[in-house]
Formats: C-alpha cells, structure tokens, sequence
C-alpha cells in the first residue's frame, strides 16, 4: 500500500480467539486484528489532523479471510487517505502474514473532532 502506516506483529496467546471469546480455537482472533487495524489507522490520521484534534471510529468494513495460527506473523496496513472536504477519512486497511498472504482487508472510517468537544460531550455513568 503506498503511503501506508505498517506495524509488525506476532500472534500470541492473547490474541486468539480462545483468550479473547470469540471463538474456541487458538487462532488470530478477528477483533484483535480489528484492534491492530484500527491502531494502525490512528498512526495514519496522525499526519491529517490540526492541534487540539483526534478521529474516532465511527465504521468498520473488514473481511478476515484467511486464519493465522500461534508465533506467525502479520502486519496491519493503513493507507493514508487524500485529505478531503469534510470531516470523514477513510482508509484502506489490510492485513497480510509473513508469507506474504492477505489475511484480511477492506476499510475503516474515522470521523476527525475536537479533542476537548467531544470529551465534553460524552457522559459519564455514576
């Protein structure tokens, strides 16, 4: 992926679908490699946003197509996308393992806000 934030990671206990109850076998986890991707999109944002901002994520489109077993590595890809009008991005997400295979892709949306806005209005429960 060109313009793209990578990172590397190494599929462990923790990060099944066992450990994480989401399945009962002792592969990647999906909501895990959804946590590594949307990481991956906040690094990618990063270069987008003016001081005071942050993005959040407001949708998530990913087929996880190929299963990864434990100590096999995978990196999570996050194009970075052109700057529009507006306040959504979309990036173009993908995860490919070692062998060079993709074990999933599609993409994630992220809408850019006021850091200190939004905190102020999210409630808390008491």
């Amino acid at each position: 992926m060109a313009d793209s934030v990578s990172v590397h990671h190494v599929v462990t206990e923790a990060d099944t679908a066992v450990a994480m109850g989401s399945g009962d076998v002792p592969v990647l986890a999906t909501p895990r490699l959804i946590a590594w991707l949307e990481a991956a999109t906040v690094q990618s944002a990063a270069s987008l946003l003016d001081a005071g901002q942050t993005t959040v994520g407001t949708s998530i489109r990913v087929d996880h197509r190929r299963a990864t077993p434990l100590d096999a590595g995978v990196t999570a890809e996050a194009a970075t996308p052109a700057r529009s009008e507006g306040r959504r991005l979309t990036f173009a997400v993908r995860v490919v393992d070692d062998e060079g295979e993709v074990v999933a892709s599609g993409e994630i949306d992220r809408v850019i806000v006021d850091r200190e806005r939004f905190l102020a209005s999210v409630t808390t429960a008491d």
